[in-house]
């Protein structure tokens, strides 16, 4: 291995070689800690630190780092307090995560790291919306952001490198080629020799380096990213390394052929380093020993803290209180009621989101707009049309097709405190950014306090002959997802205020807009002129009835209303508005005022919203009731294309029996 100094002075040559000894003398004290039963699980980073500690000492204290399970020489070098950090390995109250996670999955602002979940390459994406927001702001700063060989085969990989080239983001994806996925070789996951082939396809530079040696990494990362702060683009840098331990400890490493380690142990990052300090007069023994002890002192100290900490304890008023972030509850004071003689003019539901939108896009100037069409196009249903105009296309902009990557880089804009709107051309699309939503967005403030500011429009719903691909209800795909708030409304009033008071809110909400009630006219009304926002969490009574309450929300409020009309039925009609959380109080109310219930949505019939409902007022309303809780959905089918079937796939002629059965009990 041979090393070059060029212009770095013998200070920083000895401040990269104690920070590569830290992180090696604590995985082996950890080694010994998991043997004994004392660490749950360990995944071992020993003969790839140079990697991580050479990144992290060439970027700016500031600038964020992504980084995977065996990079804890990213955390040491940040000088993340050792008790800190093993509180968190500990699953101690103390740690980053109050004992929820373990490991790395977690993030500190404080040191700008932002820890890796479960899911290989979910976080390339989330990189690129940091680097998005120092772009915007005009900050002269880079992520980084760390992938394993195996990791890059995701199709998140290609997503975010993709977005990250088309939008010129300061963002290296650093990708580093150990080998295996965790048993499973090269030759089997890729065909390409090299990471640095990928680039040309992408249109960005590429850079391959010895991710053993920790001068030319260290070099190699400060070089890019002093030019890459001045002309932002990104750069993928493959640094070549070898795994010398199993994927975590238990799977071991006998898939592994022997020459192969042997191959890769003389190349020892640490080893050979400190003997070419050592050949270079610049480091002793003497020094070697003092580093140990320092590093071995704070280590063991921080160790016998730790295991003095008490085991978690917490109340389950606690934990619900972490799933969303608090301070939502103090934009009680943002809702603005309008007086009735307000102007108003008269607005579709099309009109009214769109209204919505721009004037929350004048309220919060930290607010971006990303999705497939929405800029010059104006999206596919003009929600947006005339926003590049106002706005320009820094903050309205048109994404390339990949939903996962454009929602992991709306987190990414999160994480710099700003806020982001994404469209999902049709809510169906959303299937293809799932994993963000569910485990980015939703569990992010729960996990380790950092809020995800994302609003998801979801244009959503049969009945305009799309076929199975676009017309699907899938609001209830994450109703069962605690973290997430869900808003669906029905009308253009409803629509405006609450597509305000979702964007103002700092949690991630799902916001869906039936796209076939988007124009029709017979929904039109008198919509306030002025910006206004609406409470997220409480229901509307649509009808005031004695008889019956109907529970419902989107355009089966309107279906509701008709067939009441239409029999005379004395029915109180409920609009829940808000999905999640939803409205238990004005529900029970209006069920124990009539005795019996019909809960009633567009979704199919089985796993719907409804019968969540349905069980809760069977429990808590059972005393009052006249009759069996009847829930009506949609057919238990994909929904068909053809008129007449989708007329039948939709339930408004069941509901209208279920109503007849009901109103005869």
């Amino acid at each position: 291995m041979q090393f070059n100094k060029k212009m770095y002075d013998n200070e920083l040559l000895l401040q990269l070689y104690r920070n590569l000894l830290k992180p090696r003398i604590i995985e082996e004290k950890m080694l010994i800690l998991l043997r004994q039963g004392k660490v749950s699980k360990w995944f071992s980073g020993i003969g790839q630190e140079a990697i991580s500690v050479g990144t992290t000492l060439a970027l700016h204290p500031d600038e964020y780092i992504l980084p995977l399970h065996r990079n804890l020489g990213v955390f040491t070098a940040r000088q993340i307090p050792l008790t800190k950090l093993f509180a968190q390995w500990q699953g101690k109250y103390e740690g980053f995560t109050k004992g929820r996670d373990r490991s790395f999955h977690f993030g500190t602002q404080e040191y700008h790291i932002i820890g890796m979940i479960s899911h290989l390459g979910a976080m390339l994406s989330v990189a690129d919306g940091i680097a998005l927001a120092h772009k915007l702001k005009e900050e002269k700063k880079i992520s980084v952001v760390f992938s394993g060989d195996g990791g890059a085969s995701e199709g998140d990989f290609h997503e975010a490198i993709n977005v990250a080239a088309v939008w010129e983001l300061p963002v290296i994806f650093l990708i580093e080629n150990n080998g295996y996925g965790l048993s499973t070789p090269q030759n089997e996951q890729f065909r390409h020799k090299h990471f640095t082939d990928k680039g040309v396809g992408y249109g960005m530079e590429t850079q391959r380096v010895d991710g053993n040696n920790i001068l030319d990494v260290y070099d190699t990362i400060r070089n890019l990213a002093v030019s890459m702060r001045n002309r932002p683009r990104p750069v993928l840098v493959e640094c070549m390394t070898f795994r010398m331990r199993g994927h975590e400890e238990a799977s071991g490493t006998k898939y592994v052929p022997q020459n192969l380690i042997d191959e890769w142990a003389v190349k020892d990052p640490l080893l050979n380093y400190e003997n070419y300090l050592k050949e270079q007069g610049i480091l002793s023994d003497d020094i070697i020993e003092q580093y140990r002890s320092e590093i071995k002192n704070e280590m063991d100290s921080a160790l016998d803290e730790v295991f003095a900490m008490p085991e978690v304890m917490s109340s389950i008023e606690h934990e619900l209180a972490d799933i969303y972030d608090n301070t939502a509850e103090d934009l009680s004071k943002d809702i603005i009621h309008l007086p009735n003689d307000t102007s108003k003019s008269p607005k579709r539901l099309v009109d009214a989101i769109s209204d919505g939108l721009r004037q929350s896009m004048e309220k919060h100037d930290n607010l971006i707009i990303m999705g497939q069409d929405v800029a010059e196009y104006g999206g596919v249903f003009k929600v947006t049309e005339g926003f590049v105009e106002q706005f320009g296309k820094g903050r309205v902009r048109n994404t390339p097709l990949c939903e996962s990557a454009i929602l992991g880089a709306a987190y990414g804009l999160s994480i710099k405190g700003m806020k982001a709107v994404v469209e999902m051309q049709f809510a169906d699309f959303v299937s293809c950014g799932f994993n963000q939503i569910v485990n980015n967005f939703a569990k992010s403030h729960y996990r380790w306090g950092q809020n995800a500011d994302i609003v998801v429009r979801m244009p959503t719903g049969a009945g305009v002959g799309a076929g199975p691909f676009h017309s699907q209800s899938t609001e209830a795909w994450f109703f069962h997802v605690p973290g997430l708030k869900i808003i669906y409304p029905s009308s253009p009033t409803e629509a405006k205020g609450l597509l305000a008071a979702a964007i103002n809110d700092p949690n991630p909400v799902m916001f869906f807009e039936h796209k076939h009630l988007y124009r029709m006219p017979e929904l039109e009304e008198q919509v306030p002129d002025e910006y206004y926002t609406l409470p997220i969490g409480k229901a509307r009574s649509v009808r005031e009835g004695n008889d019956i309450t109907i529970i419902t929300y989107g355009a089966a409020v309107h279906w509701a209303k008709h067939i009441v009309e239409k029999l005379k039925v004395d029915a109180e009609i409920v609009d829940l508005r808000t999905l999640m959380p939803w409205d238990q109080e004005a529900v029970e109310a209006a069920v124990k005022k009539t005795g019996k219930a019909i809960v009633f949505h567009e979704d199919t019939f089985t796993g719907g919203i409804g019968a969540e409902i349905a069980a809760h007022i069977s429990q808590i309303c059972f005393e009052h009731l006249d009759a069996p809780v009847i829930r009506v959905g949609s057919l238990d089918t994909p929904v068909p294309l053809a008129k007449h079937l989708e007329e039948q796939f939709l339930p408004q002629q069941r509901f209208e029996e279920a109503l007849r059965t009901l109103m005869a009990y």
